[in-house]
């Protein structure tokens, strides 16, 4: 897809950081925008953001989008407001519990996938009839460069983001004899408040998340055009991309290494306890 006129385009997770970016851009570029998020205050400020660029018809919905049936009767509400979709982003996501595996929360993991994971699976099921009804259209899920290796204290995270890799390569096969393009994103570092409510959210967005999301989003347009299906940018990108060619336990001690300073010293004081209270042999 090349022009983005009038072309109705969906984007989840548009109150802030990289949904607000692609809101904006594809208003530029003439698209009819639909955007949604949980966050209602700061997503009425991207709409009304959206309106002074474009004149054009747009659509706002506050939107819980791991709720199944509401993702439907959207995608419903869409289809009659502006007409069917042409381009959707699944681009909302939660960071995660940010503990480690023997800390965290088994309910943690449920929210994490229901957000980051099967909202996905929503949407695009949701609305990839129109896509092809239109037989015209891209899906672009956002993964993370997470989504090419485990991290430590992100094992809900990567998990999620690992699972929304899987779909997203199944479903560029599936697609391969249609007019539908399937592209998968994996940022790096990128400037958003996703880290924000976890416990070391302030030092690991001083320290990783660097990138403009306005570069990302332009990058992501790009690859719609250019018809790119897998996207790697951001931040130390290209360093971790690099890490999954090497031998596993190698790459395992650099990221241990490399990310020892946001360990929680009470969460990893747990091994010692375990080790100390265990019997040897």
């Amino acid at each position: 897809m090349k022009d983005f006129t009038d072309k109705v385009v969906v984007i989840t997770g548009a109150a802030s950081g990289m949904g607000r970016e692609y809101a904006l851009e594809f208003a530029r570029l003439g698209a009819l925008v639909a955007i949604t998020d949980v966050n209602a205050e700061q997503l009425a400020e991207t709409h009304k953001m959206v309106k002074a660029i474009s004149g054009k018809s747009s659509l706002s919905e506050v939107l819980d989008i791991a709720a199944e049936e509401s993702v439907t009767d959207f995608a419903g509400k869409v289809k009659r407001e502006l007409g069917n979709a042409h381009i959707i982003i699944n681009n909302a996501g939660i960071g995660g519990g940010g503990a480690p595996v023997w800390v965290q929360d088994n309910a943690q993991y449920h929210t994490t996938m229901q957000v980051n994971f099967f909202a996905v699976v929503y949407i695009t099921k949701a609305f990839l009839p129109q896509l092809l009804t239109n037989q015209e259209g891209a899906v672009v899920n956002v993964s993370s460069v997470f989504g090419l290796l485990g991290t430590p204290g992100t094992s809900d995270y990567c998990a999620s983001k690992f699972a929304v890799r899987g779909f997203t390569e199944s479903l560029m096969v599936e697609l391969a004899d249609t007019p539908i393009s399937v592209h998968l994103v994996h940022p790096g570092g990128i400037k958003t408040n996703i880290a924000k409510h976890s416990k070391n959210g302030a030092e690991f967005e001083e320290k990783y998340l660097k990138t403009d999301p306005l570069f990302a989003v332009r990058e992501v347009i790009k690859g719609i055009k250019s018809g790119k299906q897998r996207m790697i940018f951001g931040y130390q990108s290209s360093l971790l991309r690099f890490l999954t060619l090497l031998p596993l336990k190698l790459r395992n001690r650099i990221l241990h290494r490399e990310m020892g300073d946001m360990r929680d010293p009470e969460h990893y004081g747990l091994l010692d306890q375990y080790s100390t209270s265990s019997p040897r042999s």
